[in-house]
């Protein structure tokens, strides 16, 4: 018996008390995981400091690997395949390259209920709604972070989005990553999240709409729906 969560997910809402949209930025070329984690750390001073507001930021990144706080060193199974980076978020190890969307989720928690719980189910929730906007049903597993589907194979369940964050005085940075079109062979490299039963999937490998700025408006649309209103704005690197 799988060890689903109730089958009618019910995301936690986390609007702004005042209403107001956070900055939604999308990257076009590939960043660099050192560049987009210096701006993500200088973005979060200043939202602490109230020199700006709250930012989703969408990139993609080159191949690579980030260790979250609780990688272990055994699940790096190929080191020299792409660059290794440790990450303060939370988490083991994953991977980040071309075709993934990866969102970078910096949320003031003063103003939208200081609860890590709650803020971790929205996020689930956030994926799981953009893909049912894609066709896809996305389901989370008790002691699993992350997002699953379930497939008739004999790997039964894969992951397709991952999640990890960190907080600095109840503002959020790092993120979510969902798989789009990536290269799947890339995960070889690693045990995914330290998951050795289940594999990884994508949009494209299940047959869904896999173009990005598809990918994107149905992220940007659950969004809303969880988070409040975003308005576009400038990448910050």
């Amino acid at each position: 018996m799988l060890d689903r969560e109730l089958k009618s997910f019910s995301p936690a809402l986390m609007p702004r008390s005042d209403g107001a949209p956070a900055g939604w930025a999308v990257s076009t070329a590939p960043v660099d995981y050192p560049v987009a984690v210096a701006a993500m750390h200088e973005r979060v001073q200043s939202i602490l400091e109230g020199r700006a507001g709250e930012l989703i930021w969408l990139l993609e990144h080159p191949p690579l690997y980030t260790a979250g706080v609780s990688a272990k060193t055994r699940d790096l199974l190929d080191p020299g395949r792409f660059p290794v980076f440790e990450s303060e978020r939370g988490g083991q190890f994953t991977y980040h390259g071309p075709g993934q969307r990866v969102a970078y989720v910096m949320l003031d928690l003063r103003d939208r209920g200081r609860d890590v719980r709650r803020l971790v189910q929205a996020l689930e929730g956030w994926i799981i709604d953009a893909l049912a906007d894609l066709g896809v049903r996305g389901e989370i597993r008790t002691g699993r972070v992350g997002v699953w589907v379930e497939r008739d194979n004999p790997l039964r369940e894969q992951k397709i989005a991952a999640l990890g964050v960190k907080l600095r005085r109840w503002v959020t940075f790092h993120g979510i990553s969902l798989n789009v079109h990536p290269m799947l062979d890339h995960f070889a490299g690693i045990v995914p999240c330290g998951q050795t039963e289940h594999g990884v999937t994508s949009l494209a490998d299940l047959g869904a709409p896999a173009a990005m700025d598809r990918a994107d408006a149905a992220l940007k649309s659950a969004f809303e729906r969880i988070f409040g209103p975003v308005q576009d704005c400038p990448p910050p690197a």
